[in-house]
């Protein structure tokens, strides 16, 4: 199976990205023009007040062509002097000429200078402060998601983990095209330019030390090649797919997959479900939608209700992860609820974030390797 060109070229121009290259998001700024016109303004204050000393003490000036210094003159003299050009037919000739020159004149010439070359100084040291900024976060990045593909499918899934409390900081996304990655560093994300069926791409996500994974990819093809790579870098990892066609879904769990959802069966299953039961259809989407409506919660069971059967809960329980097996509410095995199990309850989208913060982080091995 060959990687596929579509998700590496799917922009205009077949765009070719520098691929590894680590973005990270950064802080807001004015905009470039704007502050270079503020620069070019200073510089020209500076020019202006250099002029106004030289024409206050004219006399103190001696101009070698006719001895006398005009404004023309006083412009020339300034920018010639600022820029440290010095062509010497105009001199201060007086002892106070000289010492507004030393006490004066030498001080706008540097900072007439250091305005001018600003802005190259600046480039030297942003790319110092950028490989700084990158080492440092590679140094604290533990345990963080990776998303490789941020199309709708990507930034959905995303949105809804947020949504639940993931931190911004503990996400990087990884895909082909560098305006996806703008777009995601401007939401205040880490982003890798590059192929993500490449292992030296994912490692410089830091896919190695991730606790789960998205693959959102374009195309199925391309979702298996990544699933792989990323399951050989990482086999503790929690690994969750996205497949277009159904009869895909057991070749992404042959490679490594924990979860894979069918996102046109999926689609196709709820359009049908609310032609024929609207009301039902719109309680379904509540459910997948966090944050509205109902919520499903994933959270361990409390000492209060070990030995309690899942109809005694506060929650109304839909399963119950015993070990690596899944438990629907009617069986009956299910009751008596265990100390170790964990429960899958609807609840309030108001009372979805009490539940996550009993339960506390999730361990990406519960789900059903």
């Amino acid at each position: 199976m060959k990687p596929s060109s579509r998700d590496t070229k799917r922009y205009q121009g077949g765009e070719q990205p520098a691929t590894g290259r680590v973005k990270l998001p950064r802080p807001i700024v004015e905009y470039p023009l704007r502050q270079v016109v503020k620069r070019l303004l200073l510089a020209g204050l500076v020019l202006a007040a250099t002029v106004l000393i030289v024409l206050i003490d004219r006399d103190g000036y001696r101009d070698g062509l006719d001895g006398d210094v005009s404004l023309l003159d006083a412009v020339y003299y300034a920018t010639v002097t600022l820029s440290t050009t010095g062509y010497g037919d105009i001199v201060p000739v007086t002892d106070t000429a000289r010492l507004i020159n030393v006490l004066v004149v030498t001080p706008l010439r540097v900072m007439f200078l250091i305005i001018l070359v600003g802005t190259t100084l600046e480039v030297l040291a942003e790319r110092t402060r950028e490989e700084w900024r990158q080492k440092r976060w590679r140094s604290v990045l533990r345990d963080h998601t990776v998303v490789v593909g941020f199309g709708t499918k990507g930034r959905s899934a995303l949105a809804t983990l947020r949504a639940t409390g993931l931190k911004q900081e503990r996400v990087v996304v990884v895909d082909p095209s560098s305006q996806v990655i703008d777009a995601a560093n401007a939401d205040g994300l880490v982003g890798v330019v590059g192929d993500g069926t490449r292992s030296d791409v994912l490692l410089r996500a830091e896919v190695q030390r991730a606790r789960q994974i998205i693959v959102a990819t374009q195309r199925d093809d391309t979702a298996v090649l990544v699933t792989l790579t990323a399951r050989q870098l990482n086999r503790g990892a929690n690994i969750v797919a996205a497949v277009r066609e159904e009869e895909n879904a057991p070749l992404l769990r042959q490679s490594g997959a924990d979860a894979v959802i069918t996102s046109a069966s999926a689609a196709g299953r709820l359009l049908a479900l609310s032609v024929l039961s609207p009301s039902a259809g719109t309680v379904l989407e509540g459910l997948i939608e966090q944050g509205t409506g109902l919520d499903i919660v994933e959270r361990p069971v409390t000492k209060a209700e070990a030995g309690r059967g899942v109809r005694d809960t506060d929650d109304l329980v839909v399963s119950v992860l015993r070990g690596h097996r899944l438990i629907g509410y009617d069986d009956a095995e299910a009751s008596p609820l265990q100390l170790t199990d964990r429960v899958i309850t609807i609840v309030r989208a108001g009372n979805g974030a009490q539940n996550r913060q009993k339960s506390g982080p999730k361990s990406g091995s519960s789900q059903g390797r």
